[in-house]
């Protein structure tokens, strides 16, 4: 029998019941016998019980310790041992039966403890001098701190860290950490390997661990409103990307066919991709097939009419909401009636938007999707991962139709597949240390200040497209609903990444409003902005646009050095969070 892999469902059971003594009554007096004192039995169980005709236990007589061989080593002991004298390293003999066979084991005589030496167990010992030098040795690699165990990478980090402080932070996929998380995420649950799931692991010593995974679990469902009997949710993915890959392998065949938005519409490569050469740039092109619906090239909002045509058409297994660079509301409603038509499970990526969402400061996706990714780092400030919500129990009806009819079943069955893409198809074992950071996160997220930060995130990217609109400059979609913005460059003459045939650059706020910014300094952050863009401009008319002579015209460049100036000025000013001062 192996003993290593997880045991399978056959309703039987293997016990070994220990006997303290001979005269204890035994639980089951169909099964009593008696056993001498300090031996055990075997059983088999099996969990379909017959009261009628119990299974008896065979008691194992493992040792057989004869009373005169007992009475022979307690005579030789005395008489090797029994004065003052005993050498060290003096051997003595106990002799014993196993299954009726007679053994003889030779062991070293334990010295006291005054002795110069330290037992580690019975019959081994270390000299008192060794083991100091094994602890000084553990102590001199496993306690420097990391400047003193590693001064290159601790100037590299002091520098980066340098970087963050005096920049102007405006990417999208990127937040401020609290000090908590930091904490969490340099911790020893970093040390723990932890394959599996709360209460099914491949190894031991878990116990806290699963305490740490559940009480995420339980904060990510608190955190966006959802009741635990209606929605189940993993925080085992490494990135929202794992986590769109792990649905698909859950749900899918390879080849099976899946539909989202457009790379240069602003969708998500993990949502299927492909360069205009027919290149498959992403895994979720080149195991599945994959086709994109877009948004309208005049008005930047999705094209829900030729959507519905194209999925009708396609038939997709599973349609995609959500994106990366996406500045207004999705239509939920709209894309569940699609999916429903189709036949095609409802996923939402809400990666970028999930912060809104659990503050409620824009429309949720949980009221129609099946399935719904995320990452954990962007707007809900927590370290760099993926989490995916399922639906659990019994299917919704709407219209008289079941959501996501699949299988014809009436319940939902996308806990097991999920959990079993994760892990063990995709994943190996979880990040212990980004988990127990992450339920910071969410506790944070869960609490009135985190609505009031996300409140304000969406008003400094009001005051920012404002801003950038009263100084000429065009928005994709003339604003925003959310948190980014989508500025369109072609006015100002600068060419590169296409999209809608023009130039553009996706502008996020949740970090500086990390940091206390609000919207005054944002109004800073436009004429800087758009500063940077004149200068880029006018080195492209110099230099040409090619990427090798273009940041060859922006080394030691004067207007680049004083905006350079200007913006570690600015961004000084704001306290980094994590750090003291």
């Amino acid at each position: 029998m192996d003993l290593t892999q997880p045991l399978t469902n056959n309703g039987l059971s293997i016990g070994f019941l220990s006997h303290v003594s001979a005269n204890t009554p035994s639980l089951n007096n169909n099964r009593s016998s008696k056993i001498a004192d300090d031996s055990i039995s075997f059983q088999i169980e099996s969990r379909i019980r017959d009261s009628l005709h119990p299974l008896p236990s065979i008691p194992l007589q493992l040792m057989d310790q004869q009373r005169d061989n007992h009475h022979h080593f307690q005579h030789a002991e005395n008489n090797s041992c029994g004065n003052q004298d005993c050498k060290e390293g003096e051997e003595k003999v106990e002799e014993f039966r196993i299954l009726g066979h007679p053994m003889t084991l030779k062991r070293k005589r334990e010295l006291d403890s005054g002795s110069s030496t330290s037992l580690l167990s019975k019959g081994f010992r270390v000299p008192c001098d060794e083991m100091e030098s094994c602890r000084n040795a553990v102590r001199a690699w496993g306690n420097q701190s990391l400047q003193n165990a590693d001064p290159d990478i601790f100037e590299i980090m002091e520098k980066e860290k340098e970087r963050q402080f005096k920049g102007i932070e405006l990417i999208a996929s990127e937040n401020f950490v609290c000090k908590a998380v930091m904490e969490a995420l340099g911790s020893h649950l970093t040390n723990k390997y932890s394959e599996g799931v709360p209460g099914a692991r491949y190894y031991g010593g878990n116990q806290y661990i699963d305490e740490i995974e559940t009480l995420c679990r339980e904060r990510a469902l608190v955190a966006f409103g959802l009741d635990p009997e209606s929605w189940g949710v993993n925080v085992q993915p490494y990135s929202c990307t794992s986590a769109n890959f792990a649905v698909y392998t859950g749900l899918l065949l390879p080849g099976d066919r899946i539909m989202g938005l457009d790379t240069p519409s602003g969708g998500n490569t993990s949502h299927g991709c492909y360069l205009p050469n027919g290149r498959k740039v992403s895994g979720a092109s080149i195991f599945f097939e994959s086709l994109p619906y877009k948004v309208n090239p005049q008005t930047g909002y999705v094209d829900y009419d030729k959507l519905e045509e194209k999925a009708l058409d396609f038939r997709p297994k599973i349609l995609i909401c959500g994106g990366s660079s996406y500045p207004r509301e999705w239509d939920y409603a709209r894309f569940r009636q699609i999916a429903d038509k189709c036949g095609a499970v409802l996923l939402c990526d809400m990666a970028q938007i999930s912060g809104l969402i659990a503050a409620k400061e824009c429309a949720s996706p949980f009221e129609y999707c099946d399935i719904v990714t995320s990452t954990t780092h962007k707007s809900l400030r927590g370290p760099r991962g993926g989490i995916i919500f399922y639906r659990r129990g019994p299917k919704l009806r709407k219209r008289g139709m079941h959501l996501n009819q699949g299988d014809g079943s009436d319940r939902y069955d996308f806990e097991e597949k999920i959990n079993f893409a994760v892990f063990p198809a995709l994943q190996g074992g979880p990040h212990n240390n980004h988990i127990a950071a992450l339920a910071i996160a969410l506790k944070q997220v869960a609490a009135p200040e985190y609505k009031t930060y996300m409140q304000q995130v969406k008003k400094n990217a009001q005051a920012l497209a404002s801003a950038l609109l009263r100084r000429n400059c065009r928005l994709i979609t003339g604003g925003t609903d959310n948190h980014m913005l989508l500025w369109d460059l072609r006015n100002l003459g600068l060419t590169g990444m296409s999209f809608l045939n023009v130039v553009f650059i996706l502008i996020c706020t949740p970090a500086m409003t990390s940091r206390g910014c609000l919207e005054a300094d944002f109004e800073v952050m436009a004429e800087i902005l758009l500063r940077a863009a004149q200068i880029a401009s006018s080195v492209q008319r110099e230099h040409g646009k090619l990427p090798k002579s273009f940041l060859k015209g922006l080394e030691n460049n004067k207007e680049i050095i004083d905006l350079r100036k200007r913006v570690e000025s600015f961004a000084s000013q704001f306290a980094m969070p994590g750090f003291d001062g």
